[in-house]
């Protein structure tokens, strides 16, 4: 089998992977809604360029080059949730007789010609269009458009070399945090001169002989860092067996007195240091709710009456949003053990709902710096805080019925895909807008004082009334504790 044969079988068989999971059925919902959203997306795209493109009837046919920055950015950013890297699709071929680099390659190339970058194409085609009909010799916009696909597939392979090294070792976030603030430092100081000096910069360098070979010559030694990096790491995986020495034991005798909640409570804890791929959404989050609080409380940017709402409650929300739309799926590598005892899961439960309550503490303190300066008042710190831990804890936990995959609690780069299913992308929605729709609607009707009182009272009545909540939720699980079952066991 030459490597184009390989290449279109590697293709098929992930087609065909998706379409026989065990969570096929589950998904079909959400990849509705998936492509909607890429409709829309397209489609903005689409206006984009066009609107882009009659910014050029003055005959400067660079403009696109000058928001390149921000675009690549913002596809840099976008693909975490979209793109796996070849790493995490080779394992089940590790025992066939091809070599492993040939399907690494396959990967590789597949993921250029991905519809993660030829989407980009929605705004690229309307904007040379435009201008080829504008006067731009036709070549010249052929070129141009092969060129900004460079910049995009370029862009992929930094994506790739990045998601490794981080899948691997949590802390090679810092080398993205240098490159883009070395890239966007300085607009930190002065934001006009900075998209000033970034405009010129791109309209003079972004179209020429010299931008288009520097960024083949990039794109060539990323895809040869890459193919090295994934050959290694995917190897340190299958074949090497890590000898890890057990130094000491923490025992949280503190939560002795809490009896069978606290002995969850120190499996969630024991659970979250020690299994890679818990605590690498543990560590993320961590790190995402912080870095929202801090650009808060440190600065300004975000200073309109709906933005404040929204990035107040996404402190409070999104680590338990995150990690939440997944629960009960660590646990199904050891469900059985679980429905061992009577209201094991009941106890188990409501150890985890302590849990994410206490990680509420973290950005609750870090917002302080907002009230002392005023920017934000008080009660509507309370009200998002009681918010989350009460209806919106509530509506996460529902999941715990509902969910019946598997997660691997240590495979990360070669770890099974987990695609939502239809409920979860609901859910996410509902609690990450409608307290917010609610909050502006409350406080515009019966200003701020009254509306946020009004939210606490609700979050205050859900968090107080927990363990009705939590008892209805184990209810059900037990109704559907088979069906349950067969979902963990066939997806581990």
């Amino acid at each position: 089998m030459n490597r184009i044969q390989l290449f279109f079988t590697l293709r098929r068989n992930l087609k065909l992977s998706e379409k026989r999971s065990p969570m096929f059925e589950q998904n079909k919902i959400a990849k509705i809604f998936v492509y909607l959203g890429l409709g829309f997306t397209v489609l903005y795209l689409i206006v984009i360029g066009t609107m882009l493109g009659w910014g050029t009837r003055g005959g400067d046919f660079t403009l696109l080059f000058a928001v390149m920055p921000f675009l690549l950015t913002l596809d840099f950013l976008m693909r975490f949730g979209m793109q796996q890297t070849p790493a995490m699709l080779v394992k089940p071929y590790s025992t066939m007789p091809i070599r492993r680099a040939a399907i690494i390659d396959c990967f590789l190339v597949t993921n250029i010609f991905s519809a993660g970058n030829l989407i980009w194409m929605g705004l690229f085609l309307p904007y040379i269009f435009i201008c080829v009909c504008g006067g731009l010799p036709f070549i010249q916009g052929v070129a141009m458009l092969a060129l900004l696909w460079l910049f995009i597939t370029t862009n992929s392979q930094w994506y790739l070399l990045v998601r490794t090294l981080v899948n691997h070792k949590i802390w090679w976030w810092i080398l993205p945090a240098l490159f883009y603030l070395a890239l966007y430092g300085y607009a930190l100081i002065d934001a006009n001169d900075w998209i000033k000096v970034m405009t010129r910069s791109c309209e003079d360098y972004g179209f020429t002989w010299a931008t288009a070979i520097g960024c083949l010559v990039l794109f060539a030694l990323l895809f040869m860092v890459n193919r090295r990096l994934q050959q290694h790491f995917v190897y340190e995986e299958i074949a090497r067996q890590e000898k890890t020495k057990l130094k000491h034991v923490s025992q949280f005798k503190f939560l002795n007195r809490y009896g069978q909640t606290g002995e969850y409570l120190k499996l969630e804890i024991k659970s979250t240091l020690r299994n890679k791929a818990v605590k690498q959404r543990f560590i993320q989050g961590i790190i995402i709710i912080t870095m929202l609080s801090l650009m808060l409380s440190l600065t300004d940017v975000y200073d309109g009456r709906f933005s404040t709402n929204i990035w107040c409650l996404y402190c409070f929300v999104f680590f338990g949003a995150v990690n939440l739309v997944k629960i009960m799926g660590p646990e199904g590598n050891y469900i059985d053990l679980l429905m061992v005892h009577h209201q094991n899961i009941y106890t188990l439960l409501r150890a985890k709902y302590y849990f994410y309550c206490a990680v509420l503490l973290l950005p609750l303190i870090l917002l302080i710096p907002t009230v002392v300066s005023g920017r934000y008042s008080v009660l509507m710190i309370l009200a998002y805080l009681l918010t989350t831990s009460g209806p919106e804890y509530c509506i996460l936990f529902q999941l715990a019925v509902y969910n019946r995959q598997t997660l691997p609690l240590n495979e990360k780069i070669t770890g099974k895909g987990n695609f939502e299913n239809s409920l979860q992308l609901i859910i996410e929605l509902v609690v990450f807008f409608v307290p917010v729709a609610l909050a502006l609607t409350f406080t515009a009707i019966f200003g701020d004082t009254i509306g946020y009182t009004l939210l606490i009272v609700i979050g205050l009545a859900f968090t107080l009334t927990h363990n009705l909540w939590l008892r209805n939720i184990y209810r059900r699980m037990m109704q559907r504790r088979y069906q349950n079952l067969d979902g963990f066991h066939s997806t581990r």
